[in-house]
């Protein structure tokens, strides 16, 4: 370091101070500063929207919009990858129930957005994407950092715009993040021209609204309403599926309320955890691909499948023809384009969830007599119990975490999921990337209140679990604990975000369940490929407790049984962000498993049975 170089004054916080003074009292009476620019103008329309935080990375093309953030009260978390930006924004609004916010310059920056934004746009998530572009008259020169980013991403978006003018940018951006949340959810995207954002306008973006154009359908027809009714009323094997639209529709109390009224089990698909609560005796959980037995059951042998907010996608399905075979399908859902798309409706009723389950409750005047019914799901329940086996003196569906564990025998991840469930509150937030650990958070955390589930569902990204735990910790309530249940192969990914985490001192917790593979892909290569481990084998693995040490976060390791409820305990109540290396049986598998395009009612228990 050069004698210069050391005795450099720190910055004049003085004059810092007389700037913030300045903002200050130009918004003293209420009134903002006249917006004067481009860039100005898309922060003021994210302001009028009521944006408190953005999520991306600076870049030269996004600068302008950067420079004017800097006086915004939009507090801007700086992530260490765009793609980590994308994840946080998108988990943010998962948790939010609004649209949440990313950035990020052109070219590379735009295109690092793409696996974020398809991940949004698969699963129906909230989301507004701002990417900065070369100066217009640059566009289609292949300029330094160019991308066609709306040709790029305009099949993954429910919106994108090519901001062509300063006097209309505002509004560009004000519209992408009304039709972001109306309707069905999704992402939009608007792409920026640096010309544009520098460019000097006066003109004061609109409230937020969706054009004249775009029309939703909230009450579903009433004669079909009452026709579905009737069929409701008549049958005798009843089974309600809460689907990702209950959640973002705000319908889930609605259909609780339905459901326990008439006395109707209720199954759940992936994205739609916490739609109902898992605790309580008509809940069959989760059904699908890695569902429970009895929701496959429950499916199978329904007469009637009320299908509230769902696409039936094949990790749902299984076999289309053999889905539900014997059903008379209620299909709610506020997408035309889904209703029968996949699986035929009997019963299409297209609205909004929560408008549609109310219509149904007003119109059923009696509940169907299902007595035997319910009593042949509690046998299922009883007979593909999701009970594991613990090399323990205790044993039963509870984690023994009090008792003395055995110490030679590889710690099962089902134990450290139940072990994670107890250690906190009922309305813990859980993360996930993608892969067996995703699975095993499904099938052994008890959810009960929707808006704590935050995953991958329909791209099924690994690297989502820690950007996704930083967007639902900043959207979460202060008293809201954040856990990300990762495994090694997706931690890998995006851990850079825990950078990120420490800097703004995040309280969450990253549970790595580590077993040394891409574990979905071995136990698929075990079932269907004679054992070839190919590319699968991560016997490389960091010590990741040591690592989140040198990010600046605590790090812990947990290689025994009798370690896991400490270990957890002390990471949960450290405040700030912690990573746990569990290091779990590298041949546990998930289980039950309906192969792909099977029969749900023949799920797998073993390896054996495929």
């Amino acid at each position: 370091m050069s004698e210069r170089a050391a005795t450099v004054s720190p910055p004049d916080e003085r004059a810092q101070e007389e700037q913030k003074h300045d903002r200050d009292a130009s918004t003293a009476d209420g009134t903002p500063d006249p917006v004067t620019s481009g860039a100005q103008a898309v922060v003021r329309a994210l302001e009028n929207a009521g944006v408190e935080y953005a999520f991306g990375v600076q870049g030269g093309a996004i600068m302008p919009v950067y420079d004017a953030l800097y006086d915004s009260e939009i507090t801007h978390v700086t992530m260490a990858h765009e793609q980590g930006a994308a994840h946080a924004a998108d988990a943010y609004g998962i948790v939010a129930g609004e649209p949440g916010v990313c950035l990020a310059t052109s070219g590379p920056g735009a295109t690092n957005l793409v696996t974020g934004i398809a991940d949004a746009d698969m699963d129906s998530d909230p989301l507004v994407a701002l990417t900065g572009q070369v100066p217009t008259e640059f566009v289609g020169n292949d300029a330094f950092q160019e991308t066609d980013t709306t040709g790029v991403t305009t099949p993954i978006t429910k919106d994108n715009t090519f901001a062509a003018d300063p006097d209309r940018v505002g509004d560009d951006v004000g519209e992408a993040f009304a039709l972001a949340g109306e309707g069905r959810p999704g992402p939009t995207l608007v792409d920026l021209p640096k010309d544009v954002t520098n460019a000097d306008t006066e003109a004061e973006p609109a409230t937020p609204e969706t054009p004249d154009t775009y029309e939703v359908q909230e009450r579903a027809d009433p004669e079909i309403v009452a026709e579905a009714a009737e069929r409701i009323e008549a049958a005798t094997r009843p089974a309600m599926l809460l689907g990702g639209g209950v959640i973002k529709g705000e319908a889930s109390e609605t259909c609780r309320e339905f459901a326990i009224e008439h006395e109707i089990p209720v199954i759940t698909t992936m994205p739609g955890l916490g739609a109902f609560p898992e605790d309580h005796e008509l809940s069959m959980e989760m059904a699908g691909m890695h569902g429970t037995g009895y929701a496959n059951m429950a499916i199978t042998h329904c007469d009637t499948l009320i299908a509230v907010g769902t696409r039936f996608d094949d990790r749902l399905t299984g076999g289309i023809e053999t889905f539900a075979p014997d059903a008379a399908v209620i299909h709610v859902d506020i997408d035309p384009a889904e209703i029968s798309k996949n699986i035929h409706a009997d019963y299409p009723l297209i609205g909004d969830a929560d408008t549609v389950v109310s219509q149904l409750a007003e119109a059923v005047d009696a509940s169907p007599e299902a007595t035997k019914w319910r009593a042949q799901c509690q046998q299922w329940k009883s007979e593909y119990s999701m009970a594991y086996d613990v090399p323990s003196e205790q044993s039963g569906d509870e984690p023994s975490t009090s008792s003395k564990m055995p110490e030679d025998e590889p710690v099962q991840p089902e134990f450290v999921v139940e072990a994670l469930d107890e250690a906190t509150d009922d309305d813990a937030i859980v993360t996930t990337g993608v892969g067996q650990h995703q699975m095993w958070a499904c099938q052994y955390w008890t959810f009960t209140e929707p808006r704590t589930w935050v995953s991958s569902h329909g791209l099924g990204t690994m690297g989502y679990g820690l950007p996704a735990a930083i967007g639902a910790r900043l959207a979460a309530d202060d008293d809201q604990e954040v856990v990300c249940v990762d495994g090694d192969g997706s931690f890998l990914m995006t851990m850079q975000g825990l950078s990120v985490a420490v800097r703004e001192n995040l309280d969450i917790t990253v549970a790595v369940l580590n077993n040394e593979y891409i574990g979905m892909v071995r136990q698929w290569q075990d079932a269907f490929f004679e054992g070839r481990h190919a590319a699968s084998d991560y016997n490389w693995m960091p010590e990741f407790d040591k690592l989140a040490e040198a990010f600046g976060a605590r790090g812990f390791r947990i290689d025994d049984y009798d370690e896991v409820a400490d270990v957890i305990a002390e990471a949960v109540a450290y405040d700030g962000p912690s990573v746990i290396d569990v290091h779990i049986d590298p041949e546990a598998n998930v289980y039950p498993m309906v192969p792909s395009g099977g029969d749900n009612g023949q799920f797998a228990l073993t390896e054996d049975q495929l």
